[in-house]
């Protein structure tokens, strides 16, 4: 039955490609779907962007064994912070500017903004390497899924994964995208809301009158405003996974490409929701793991948090909903790997690439995308490190560079391109250095990565203000 599932959906997903093919005719099909997308594709692109299987398996199970149901203070940060505020704030400024600039990716913009092709350049080689290790991330997650719940080999899983996002995307590239995330995004909201009611309704939780006082009798601290791990962690990842949407390419990519002012409002309320949905999905069954096992899942003898949720599933919930959960982290991570592929492609064929090589050829963009794929493959096959850290250390050093320029290039006039730079520098630096000097140690990863987020947005008004502002370096952008 499950694979019968599964083989359905690939031959959905497949089938959209080979019909997206026919409608990608130029790199502006291919990466935006030429700035025609609705209010419910734009959200739930953005939604699909935002949650993946790094949510769906490393991080509820991981944080929510550590945390307990104060990791619900990352579910308000991602709907309220990085879903709604982020839609209310950057949308209607992003798609209007970005159109006057004739800009289709970050560093085209930023380009574009702070008249710098050093910006351009530098943003380009970011985005193509750091969001590498985040791709592996969600790879090993929806990995480590298939291997638990349907027997798949872990390396053959990986396979299975980078075959099946690398035929619909090459084929369609953001038409096929945009098509499948309704599907998808369709899976995870029901998905989602099914898995909660689920596990309320299990004896070993007794409804949501007991849940407090069940977590409680374990370890006080599991219901307590600030889980065990402490504030400084909690802090971290609520910042990291709540304004680092803000400056990520493959988020604010999701802005480029709708079709008019006119649909925004719409989106934001979608994507609010879908947001809510999701992440309190993610969090809330994460931390009543607590409630099944005694003791955290081992692999090779080592303990791993990693696999909490897939145990949760194959051991507790019924066959029915384990192909629904599936399909949930499939979709969530199908969606994810789209957008970080286009993003980090795009990277190289429209932003470096000299014209007379291809700038403009979908052919150089399809093979830039396999060559993604294949250097996300290796990372994930030689599991690096755990789901988390590598989620941890890309969001933060990639939002690091971006969301500062990204936002002040919106909205403030005086920013400039040495500013910019500075800004750039040092979130990427911050988050890197910082992270290798302590050992990329898991409970303070997080932390340093918003830092990395926070401390750019000091550093370049500081330094655009000490250089004298604009004075006609930057394009002027209309209100």
């Amino acid at each position: 039955m499950k694979i019968l599932a599964l083989v359905i959906y690939i031959v959905i997903m497949i089938a959209i490609g080979f019909y997206s093919l026919k409608r990608t005719k130029n790199i502006g099909d291919f990466f935006l779907a030429n700035r025609t997308l609705g209010p419910w594709v734009s959200a739930f692109a953005y939604g699909g962007a935002y949650f993946s299987a790094v949510i769906f398996i490393g991080y509820a199970g991981r944080i929510g064994w550590g945390y307990g149901l104060s990791d619900l203070w990352i579910v308000a940060g991602n709907t309220l912070v990085g879903s709604l505020l982020a839609w209310l704030v950057l949308a209607k400024k992003t798609r209007s500017v970005t159109e006057q600039l004739n800009a289709r990716t970050m560093p085209e913009f930023l380009e574009a903004r702070y008249g710098s092709k050093i910006l351009k350049y530098l943003a380009a080689v970011i985005i193509f390497i750091l969001l590498v290790p985040y791709s592996a991330s969600v790879y090993m997650g929806l990995s480590y899924l298939f291997d638990v719940v349907m027997g798949i080999p872990y390396v053959y899983a990986l396979l299975l994964m980078a075959v099946l996002t690398g035929a619909y995307l090459v084929m369609g590239g953001y038409f096929a995208v945009s098509i499948t995330t309704l599907v998808q995004g369709g899976i995870m909201f029901f998905g989602s809301i099914y898995m909660v009611l689920y596990l309320l309704s299990r004896p070993e939780v007794g409804g949501l009158s007991q849940v407090v006082e069940k977590m409680s009798a374990i370890n006080p601290k599991l219901v307590g405003v600030v889980g065990p791990p402490g504030f400084i962690g909690l802090f971290g990842l609520v910042v990291l996974t709540s304004f680092g949407p803000w400056g990520l390419p493959q988020m604010v990519q999701k802005f480029y490409s709708i079709k008019n002012q006119k649909v925004i409002f719409t989106a934001t309320i979608i994507t609010t929701i879908f947001a809510l949905v999701c992440s309190f999905s993610a969090y809330f069954s994460g931390a009543l793991t607590h409630l099944f096992f005694k003791e955290l899942p081992t692999m090779n003898g080592v303990a791993n948090p990693d696999l909490l949720m897939p145990n949760l599933l194959i051991q507790y919930m019924p066959t029915a909903f384990s192909i629904i959960f599936l399909l949930l982290v499939f979709s969530a991570s199908m969606s994810t790997l789209s957008s970080l592929v286009l993003v980090s492609s795009s990277a190289i064929t429209i932003d470096l690439l000299p014209k007379k090589y291809g700038k403009d050829n979908v052919t150089v963009m399809r093979i830039l995308c396999i060559l993604f794929i294949f250097l996300s493959l290796i990372i994930a096959i030689s599991q690096v490190t755990f789901i988390v850290n590598l989620m941890s250390i890309s969001w933060g050093a990639t939002a690091g560079s971006f969301a500062a320029p990204y936002v002040y290039g919106l909205f403030w006039k005086k920013a400039n391109r040495q500013g910019a730079l500075a800004s750039m520098v040092t979130g990427l630096a911050f988050a890197l250095i910082l992270s290798w000097a302590f050992g990329f140690k898991s409970s303070i990863v997080p932390f340093i990565g918003s830092l990395a987020i926070l401390i750019p947005f000091g550093v370049l008004p500081l330094v655009s203000i000490l250089t004298g502002g604009n004075k006609n370096e930057s394009v002027s952008i209309r209100s």
